[in-house]
């Protein structure tokens, strides 16, 4: 059973049918990301979850998926959130916790999205998508269309360590390197699915993904005891993940599970790739392309993100910020993950311990402070790029 009612703008907040096969606002002045709405007429009890699966499933009525027959499952979710107490006495922080995403399957955060995606496109007749892909969105949309039986097409840099290529090589993906980044293969992208009649899952611009990502707000509510944490700290390329938690939160309020505190949101990105955080310095509702983008955390280089004006408006909303680290401090920040909390980080996960040290210096972060960072992936794909 779901609640799924229709699909709305985030920006102009036209509707459209569930039943049709869309991929952003057709107003022609828009052209924006669509949300999947929900119709919750009265509350729905916590118990519903008792005994249900422990996957990103098991939060079943606020999902889209209509027929669980087109369901495309690995596994994905329910994710570990784990007490990093030997970090936490370095700061002070007695309640710090990290949500390890790399248990998830393809070992990053993006087989929750793309899990979503891929069941949500079997449902409406899909048999061939492509994505631009940074490295792991690449991989789970490959793995994901291999058990569906679909078709897969993937556009990354060239540069992107090797391993995703052979990755989503072997899952039965046509790979295609192109000589940039994500925003040019997303260009591509562009050009090519219409063309050739493939659906294209990029981030933001087909409006499932964000339903699986939400899931993590999901959990991190379900697994605090329903309290959320005074903080969530978050690598931030995309922002997905950033937005589905925020709208995750306002479902559950609707729902009757969790009252009106929000945590402040905190979005890390690389000092080579700064868009939201210049964005946010500068108090714009958009970010602007960022030049010359570069960080050794791949998930990091968006140069510009469709749901920019989403991120910044979910960083303000909850009184957060956004604050930049450098490739030196991510690499130092993956190496005392695994040292004191046995954890191998993905650089993108470093990002967010090294910001909460820097967040802790300048008192932004208390150590009364309830606080949860996100470690999105991990390292092993990143093994031939990090410094070891």
């Amino acid at each position: 059973m779901t609640y799924f009612h229709h699909l709305q703008c985030t920006r102009c907040g036209a509707i459209y049918p569930k039943t049709e096969l869309l991929n952003v606002c057709r107003n022609d002045s828009c052209g924006l990301p669509l949300f999947a709405r929900y119709s919750v007429t009265s509350p729905l009890p916590r118990t519903v979850l008792s005994g249900r699966e422990h996957s990103m499933w098991r939060y079943r009525e606020m999902l889209p998926l209509e027929d669980d027959r087109n369901r495309v499952s690995l596994g994905e979710g329910y994710t570990p959130l784990i007490h990093a107490e030997r970090l936490g006495r370095h700061l002070g922080f007695t309640r710090l916790f990290i949500k390890d995403e790399s248990l998830c399957p393809t070992g990053s955060f993006k087989a929750r999205g793309l899990a979503m995606a891929v069941s949500r496109a079997k449902e409406l007749g899909v048999s061939q998508c492509v994505i631009p892909t940074a490295g792991n969105a690449g991989g789970a949309m490959s793995a994901y269309c291999a058990k569906a039986g679909m078709q897969a097409f993937v556009f990354m840099p060239r540069d992107t360590p090797e391993v995703f290529r052979i990755e989503c090589e072997y899952y039965g993906a046509e790979v295609t390197l192109v000589d940039g980044l994500i925003t040019d293969c997303g260009a591509i992208v562009r050009q090519w699915a219409s063309k050739e009649g493939w659906f294209d899952m990029s981030t933001l611009k087909e409006p499932y993904r964000v339903e699986g990502k939400k899931t993590m707000g999901y959990e991190i509510a379900e697994q605090s005891g329903w309290e959320l944490p005074d903080i969530i700290i978050y690598p931030t390329g995309g922002g997905t993940g950033l937005i589905g938690m925020w709208k995750a939160f306002a479902e559950m309020e609707q729902l009757g599970w969790i009252g009106p505190k929000r945590p402040r949101m905190i979005a890390v990105q690389a000092e080579g790739c700064a868009p939201i955080v210049t964005a946010f310095a500068e108090g714009t509702e958009f970010a602007r392309l960022f030049p010359n983008a570069h960080t050794l955390a791949s998930g990091l280089r968006v140069p510009k993100a469709i749901g920019d004006f989403l991120i910044l408006e979910a960083i303000r909303e909850s009184s957060g910020t956004a604050v930049t680290v450098s490739d030196d401090d991510i690499v130092t920040g993956v190496r005392e993950m695994a040292s004191e909390e046995g954890m191998f980080a993905a650089p993108e996960g470093g990002a967010v311990w090294a910001a909460l040290k820097q967040l802790a210096h300048t008192g932004t972060v208390s150590p009364d402070d309830h606080v949860v960072l996100f470690n999105t992936g991990t390292a092993y794909k990143y093994i031939d790029s990090i410094p070891h």
